[in-house]
């Protein structure tokens, strides 16, 4: 698994929506209507993330998640694995 260059990172982004690169990590911060649809909402993504076996940074304040994506074994960079999880958060959504 290898980082995604500037140019690599600039082609994922422009089909991510809201997505931004934060601090080497690919970040979004959802709203949801309240704070059991958020997390009703990560009880849904957890199932795919653990299928994916790819696990993202969550911060979860009421009903705001921010998602951090980053991957371990490419120096904590981001990866093709993290745009992949980026876009499956965003069929869930």
């Amino acid at each position: 698994m290898h980082a995604l260059t500037e140019t690599e990172l600039e082609v994922a982004l422009s089909d991510l929506e809201g997505w931004e690169i934060e601090k080497d990590k690919l970040t979004k911060l959802f709203t949801f209507e309240s704070f059991r649809d958020a997390m009703s909402f990560l009880m849904r993504l957890a199932f795919e993330v653990e299928e994916m076996n790819h696990h993202p940074e969550i911060e979860n304040v009421y009903n705001k998640v921010r998602f951090s994506l980053t991957t371990h074994d490419a120096g904590s960079k981001v990866t093709e694995k993290d745009v992949k999880l980026a876009r499956q958060i965003e069929k869930l959504y």
